[in-house]
C-alpha cells in the first residue's frame, strides 16, 4: 500500500474486525487502500460456525468443542466453565503456557500478514502484552489514543467489557469509559465493541445480547463523530444505524467474509 496521502488526495481506508485466524484474507485486505484498520480479535480460540477450528478443538477435539458451544449458547456458563476446567486439568502442561504458545503461533502469522500502514487495536480475545513483540514498524497499535489519517482524526479504544465468558481482555466499565474520555472528539471513533444499543449488540446466531458500552454511546451522542466503527457481534440484528449525526457501522465478521469494509473521502 502507498503511504498516507496528502490532504488534496482522496483517501481510502479498509477496516476489518474479528479476524479470528484468517491470515490468508488479511494479507489481501489492504489492497487498493491507503491504510488498513484492524479492530481486534485476531486470535481464533473456538470457531462457533466450524467447531473443528481453533485452539480449543486442537487441544480437546471437536466433540468437546461441540459440547462447550452448546452450553455457552444455552447460557449455561457455569457448566461450560466446569467442562473446560475438567479438560484443562487433564493436560500435563500448564494452561497459561499452552494458551500462550498457541496464541504466539497465530500472532506470528497474522501480524506478518498486516500491510503497511496498519492501525490496530485489541479485541476482547486478544492478549495485549504479546502485541508489542509481533507488531512490526508498519503497524501502529493504539488503545485510548488518536491518529490522523488523510486529514481525519481517528480514535481507537480496544478490548471488551466483563462478561461471564471471561475472555482475556475484558476490563471494567470505568476503565473502558476512561479510555473513551481520553480519545475525546474525533472524526472516526474505532472500537472493538459496539455502543450499548439493542439492535447493534444482539447476535442472531448465538441468540444472545453481547456487551456493548454505554460510555461509548454517550460519547457518540456528545461528540458526534462522523463514523463509529466496531465489530465484536458476529451476526448483528442490524449492521448499521445512525445515532444523531453519527453513522454507526459493524464492519463485519472478517473471519467468515474475508472482505474489509471500505471508507473513502
Amino acid at each position: 500500500m502507498a503511504p498516507t496521502p496528502a490532504r488534496n488526495h482522496r483517501t481510502r481506508v479498509h477496516v476489518v474486525s474479528d479476524v479470528h485466524g484468517n491470515a490468508r484474507d488479511l494479507a489481501r485486505a489492504g489492497e487498493g487502500a491507503d491504510a488498513l484498520i484492524c479492530l481486534g480479535d485476531l486470535v481464533l480460540f473456538l470457531d462457533y460456525a466450524d467447531h473443528s477450528r481453533g485452539i480449543f478443538p486442537d487441544l480437546f477435539g471437536v466433540e468437546n468443542a461441540d459440547r462447550i458451544v452448546a452450553l455457552r449458547t444455552a447460557r449455561r456458563f457455569e457448566e461450560a466453565r466446569a467442562l473446560g476446567a475438567s479438560l484443562w486439568a487433564g493436560l500435563r502442561e500448564n494452561r497459561a503456557t499452552v494458551i500462550e504458545e498457541a496464541v504466539r503461533k497465530q500472532y506470528a502469522e497474522l501480524f506478518a500478514a498486516f500491510p503497511t500502514p496498519t492501525y490496530a487495536t485489541y479485541g476482547n480475545v486478544d492478549m495485549p502484552p504479546l502485541w508489542r513483540e509481533y507488531a512490526g514498524p508498519g503497524t501502529t497499535v493504539l488503545d485510548g489514543e488518536r491518529v490522523e489519517i488523510g486529514g481525519r482524526v481517528f480514535g481507537f479504544v480496544g478490548g471488551g467489557l466483563r462478561t461471564p465468558m471471561r475472555t482475556p481482555y475484558e476490563i471494567s466499565d470505568e476503565e473502558y469509559a476512561a479510555k473513551i474520555e481520553a480519545v475525546g472528539e474525533v472524526d472516526v471513533l474505532c472500537t472493538h465493541i459496539p455502543p450499548e444499543v439493542p439492535e447493534l449488540v444482539y447476535d442472531t446466531v448465538a441468540r444472545r445480547f453481547e456487551r456493548g458500552s454505554r460510555a461509548l454511546l454517550d460519547a457518540i451522542r456528545r461528540n458526534r463523530p462522523r463514523y463509529a466503527l466496531f465489530g465484536h457481534v458476529h451476526q448483528p440484528l442490524v449492521q448499521r444505524m445512525r445515532i444523531g449525526a453519527t453513522e454507526c457501522v459493524n464492519v463485519g465478521h472478517f473471519a467468515s467474509t474475508g472482505t474489509p469494509w471500505a471508507l473513502e473521502w
